[in-house]
């Protein structure tokens, strides 16, 4: 069985993503993720989704719609790295993400099958990674990462928003 990710295999930053998920065994951690994430999103209405707390604030379907997008983004980084790869890969900017997406214009049962997707393809790569690309590590946005955080970065990322829109939109 793998072991939670070492303080050293992310940025402190991410540290906030990783505590998040509970146990040692992230593949089950994603896999049970999925299912609550899909039946919590499902007693969103397609009306309450376009609900923003601040004017300045996103949406749900731009909430959802971002960690879509990152859940994405650090999937291709752990690709990337768990094969091998050592070039650095760049950051992102969320804000263009959410702008250039035009998420209110799609529908949320789409964003939610998006999600379900997404999560599935996750699920995939990880659980048919050997051991030892757990492991590997790589940059970017300057920022060094192995695959094995980036895994616990996508699930607490996941139940960090999904707490933002419990609190402060629903």
């Amino acid at each position: 069985m793998l072991a939670r990710p070492q303080p050293n295999e992310a940025a402190s930053y991410y540290s906030k993503y990783i505590d998040l998920v509970a146990g040692d065994d992230i593949l089950a951690a994603l896999k049970q993720q999925a299912d609550e994430t899909a039946a919590f999103l499902a007693t969103i209405s397609e009306e309450k989704s376009l609900h923003r707390y601040g004017p300045d604030k996103w949406t749900i379907r731009e909430v959802l719609n971002h960690v879509n997008d990152c859940e994405r983004i650090f999937l291709f980084r752990a690709f990337w790295f768990g094969r091998g790869f050592t070039e650095p890969l760049p950051g992102f900017d969320q804000d263009v993400c959410v702008q250039a997406a035009q998420a209110n214009d799609v529908a949320w049962a789409d964003h939610v099958a998006e999600f379900q997707a997404i999560r599935l393809t996750s699920v995939s790569l990880f659980g048919n990674l050997p051991e030892p690309a757990w492991a590997r590590s790589g940059t970017a946005n300057e920022t060094p990462f192995t695959v094995r955080a980036l895994a616990y970065i996508i699930a607490g990322h996941v139940t960090h928003h999904l707490s933002v829109i419990k609190e402060r939109y629903v």
